[in-house]
């Protein structure tokens, strides 16, 4: 018996430290229908629908999920619309200057996924959950298309990122191009850093899906002039977590992050942080080494 009990304990020990875990992930809630997992990178709606009474049972199941999938991508879109683009717009205001961005997002939207099975309430209605990811064709309808032209700012030599060559003194860098560094900042454990991880906890920051990393002084640190484009729309432009010593196990920065505390946001929105000058000398300098930001190697620490 008391083998039993202990092992009932033990049990739910583990249940709630699961849900201790999941309560981790960063999610955002986006009117009454949406959210976005920005952990994960995927926005997910539901929707409600009904079916005409007086058609047989399974006519009036078919149609109310027909109507409920209608409702779910309404929903989506609102939720979409909801989402900050930078620390200075959200996708709302994208689609609204843009009619092709508008145009291209609703269409994306339709090919959203139902996740599990609809659910019958008790009124005859139909409720149904469907979910896109924010990365991919999404990320790449909403970013502008001028990355790169940014200058590690390390004091060292400018290389080609190519054949690694010295960068002629004047010619003009191409648009999508980051120079390298020749000089590069050590790990203390004698490596090199593989990702930055932004310890942003107690600032408030809101997720976006291209906010930047400024120094005191205004000038960008990690934003579209360092990073590929093709890698802002495969990963999104940074990770959020809340939890710092999970964070230096995720995929996207191990094996071997720079940990840097931000002091302050930016921006109306709240969505970029700011570091000291000298914590962003040293990113620089770590990231002409191994260049972490080319390729989004960025996660925010949030509330």
């Amino acid at each position: 018996m008391k083998i039993s009990k202990l092992f009932v304990l033990m049990i739910a020990i583990v249940f709630i430290s699961v849900l201790s875990a999941d309560a981790q992930w960063v999610n955002q809630s986006m009117g009454n229908s949406g959210s976005v997992d920005w952990s994960s990178q995927i926005i997910q709606a539901t929707g409600i629908g009904t079916g005409n009474p007086n058609q047989p049972l399974h006519a009036q199941r078919a149609m109310a999920i027909r109507a409920a999938k209608v409702d779910a991508w309404r929903n989506l879109l609102e939720a979409i619309k909801g989402v900050y683009l930078s620390s200075e717009t959200t996708v709302r205001n994208a689609m609204v200057e843009n009619d092709v961005i508008q145009t291209r997002v609703e269409g994306l939207l339709k090919g959203f996924s139902q996740v599990g099975e609809p659910k019958y309430l008790s009124d005859g209605s139909v409720e149904v959950t469907v979910e896109i990811p924010l990365t991919g064709a999404l990320t790449d309808a909403l970013l502008p298309t001028n990355f790169g032209g940014g200058q590690l700012m390390t004091g060292g030599q400018l290389l080609c990122p190519v054949c690694g060559q010295p960068w002629p003194a004047g010619k003009p860098v191409p648009a999508g191009v980051t120079l390298q560094q020749s000089a590069g900042y050590t790990a203390e454990s004698g490596g090199v850093y593989t990702g930055l991880v932004i310890d942003a906890t107690g600032l408030s920051v809101r997720p976006a899906m291209a906010p930047k990393i400024l120094d005191e002084n205004g000038n960008e640190i990690y934003g579209s002039k360092y990073v590929d484009r093709k890698w802002a729309v495969e990963m999104g432009m940074v990770g959020y977590d809340k939890d710092v010593n999970r964070a230096r196990s995720n995929d996207r920065v191990t094996a071997n992050p720079l940990i840097v505390k931000a002091v302050k946001t930016s921006g109306p929105n709240k969505a970029d942080v700011v570091v000291s000058a000298s914590d962003a000398a040293m990113i620089h300098s770590a990231a002409a080494n191994q260049n972490f930001l080319d390729k989004c190697k960025v996660m925010f620490i949030v509330d």
